[in-house]
């Protein structure tokens, strides 16, 4: 996979993050806690947001950051609307990170020191493993919305 393949798919799934965020009813159902699970809509959505933000923007692209993950899902961090803008911004954040990203960069191993899953673990293995990270967790936003929701 390349690098303009890369920001591609993180586009799409950044985008259709957006959009459950957009179609959540009321504000307050973004927060509720399911029966049997352990976090919100919005906390997965401040999640993803603290991921990614440190494991590609910071990490990759330089862009600074200061995560608090336990505030992640145990805080209200940003509002509806904010989330939004915060989704648009790690949009441009990874798509100018990534558009950077030479074939090269992309077969250097990812700093161990950083976030460590793999003993050979390319950035290019990374950047599959939280693809596949957001795309996990857009899944369960999905089925959350639709549920506190009652709407497809």
């Amino acid at each position: 996979m390349t690098n303009q393949e890369f920001a591609t798919l993180y586009s799409r799934e950044l985008n259709k993050l957006v959009n459950e965020v957009k179609a959540y009813g009321a504000e307050d159902d973004m927060w509720i806690v399911l029966p049997g699970t352990i976090n919100s809509g919005g906390n997965l959505v401040q999640h993803l947001i603290g991921n990614l933000r440190t494991y590609i923007g910071l990490t990759l692209g330089k862009n600074p950051y200061v995560r608090d993950r336990d505030a992640e899902f145990t805080k209200r961090l940003f509002a509806k609307d904010r989330l939004i803008s915060e989704l648009q911004l790690l949009d441009s954040i990874i798509n100018a990170t990534l558009n950077g990203l030479s074939e090269q960069d992309l077969r250097n191993e990812y700093p161990h020191h950083v976030l460590s899953l793999f003993p050979e673990q390319t950035v290019k293995m990374i950047l599959l493993h939280l693809l596949n990270h957001l795309g996990y967790h857009l899944g369960q936003i999905n089925y959350h919305r639709r549920f506190v929701s009652q709407s497809e």
